[in-house]
């Protein structure tokens, strides 16, 4: 692996886009340290340790932390990944975005122009969404005048929209100037970057609270297997493929015999990556999200209950197995997305 990336560094053209890749990596990683106008972060912490869903859990890990800093990256590609599963369920329901995803490169650029538009316009409801409901709850600043809470709100809004917008151009820009895929790419460093915040949890939950040093040794040695058997299996999943065989017939020119050979179309087992398992998360944790942000899901009435649904944290309940349908739905999404 060392070879291949010293190899690749020797190359002038895939130096550059790794250069390229490795400097917006640090424009985001920098940007999610940057905080809303307005926020109270440390009230926010106390109320986000507070929550016991694993809706703003998943929220968090796909935005890299910055969600739980809220900072102008709070609602990093989420908009944009939402927007893409709206249009792509659209162009099997509308002809016309049919025929332009059939149309060639000119069709696709359109259907790209729209989910940004789109991409923009779900920033603002889910940006407004969160400054009025953090804010009903005291997260954001102190309750003033009704015109400096407009301006409060207005500024929080345009700084989580235009922050949505500009991760949303690195990823484009990641995509042409970089190594490509250039939305995976920006997913794959905010699932890393947590990934020390979670060994270190899982040190102070696991490892440190036993007191015996035999049971420490046993909770890390788990752990550590744990963690191992996950990135093979991960390796093993994404490097499998199906091997279609194919066989070539023969042709017979004057006394030689040409052709059947045999051979195969190599097809990956594992076509969508993870993008099926995200838009499915996506789908389902978006209204969990915004109910909570207004203070709904807390009752017992019907659309509780369907939140509630929604939610992982009701799921596999022996006291109310009711609520374990929405891990079959969402196994059903996921199987759906990687249709797509």
């Amino acid at each position: 692996m060392l070879r291949t990336l010293r190899d690749a560094f020797k190359i002038k053209d895939i130096r550059t886009r790794m250069l390229y890749t490795f400097m917006m990596l640090v424009v985001i990683r920098i940007g999610c340290q940057i905080p809303v106008p307005g926020i109270n972060g440390e009230l926010f912490k106390e109320w986000f340790a507070s929550q016991t869903g694993g809706a703003f859990s998943f929220f968090d890990a796909i935005t890299g932390g910055s969600f739980l800093d809220m900072s102008i990256f709070a609602l990093n590609i989420t908009p944009y990944i939402t927007s893409s599963i709206i249009i792509q369920l659209l162009t099997v329901a509308i002809p016309k975005l049919e025929e332009m995803q059939k149309d060639g490169e000119d069709g696709r650029k359109k259907i790209n122009e729209y989910t940004r538009y789109l991409s923009i316009a779900l920033a603002v409801i889910e940006g407004v969404a969160i400054v009025i409901g953090f804010r009903n709850q005291g997260l954001f600043g102190a309750q003033d005048p009704q015109s400096s809470m407009t301006t409060a709100i207005v500024v929080a809004v345009a700084a989580l929209t235009a922050g949505a917008a500009f991760m949303m151009w690195l990823g484009e820009q990641i995509t042409e100037k970089g190594v490509g895929n250039g939305i995976s790419i920006i997913l794959l460093i905010n699932i890393v970057a947590r990934i020390p915040n979670d060994l270190i949890n899982l040190y102070q939950n696991y490892v440190a609270k036993p007191t015996d040093v035999t049971s420490k040794i046993i909770a890390a040695f788990v752990i550590l297997a744990i963690i191992v058997a996950m990135f093979v299996f991960i390796v093993f999943l994404q490097d499998g493929e199906r091997r279609i065989p194919v066989q070539y017939s023969k042709k017979i020119q004057g006394r030689r015999t040409y052709g059947g050979n045999t051979s195969h179309i190599p097809l990956k087992v594992n076509t969508g990556g993870v993008m099926p398992v995200i838009f499915a998360q996506s789908l389902m944790q978006t209204p969990v999200i915004i109910a909570t942000f207004f203070g709904a899901g807390q009752g017992t009435g019907f659309w509780d209950q369907i939140l509630h649904g929604l939610s992982e944290s009701y799921w596999f309940n022996k006291n109310n197995w009711i609520y374990t349908i929405g891990a079959l739905v969402y196994i059903l999404l996921i199987i759906a997305f990687a249709y797509f």
